[in-house]
């Protein structure tokens, strides 16, 4: 299954601010800053992986073939998007 270029680096963007967002989760546990506040942005970075994810899956189904291939490539998809719900 071939995914655009376009759609990996809007995929790699999404994580690279994910990847920022845990650097930043990590220096509020370090300075001891409250609980609430660093489960909000916990929240917020699994939220912005999950995007991710679905986005990827959304693109890999969408270009797959009708092949038994891409048959294949879809049911790992599908199966791939029922583990993160």
């Amino acid at each position: 299954m071939q995914i655009p270029q376009e759609e990996l680096d809007a995929v790699r963007k999404r994580l690279a601010r994910a990847q920022g967002q845990l650097g930043g989760i990590i220096k509020m546990v370090e300075e001891g800053r409250e609980c609430t506040d660093v489960l909000t942005q916990m929240a917020a970075a699994q939220a912005a992986i999950n995007r991710a994810a679905f986005s990827l899956i959304a693109t890999g189904i969408a270009n797959c073939g009708s092949d038994a291939e891409g048959i294949a490539d879809r049911a790992k998809l599908e199966k791939a998007f029922l583990a993160l719900s």
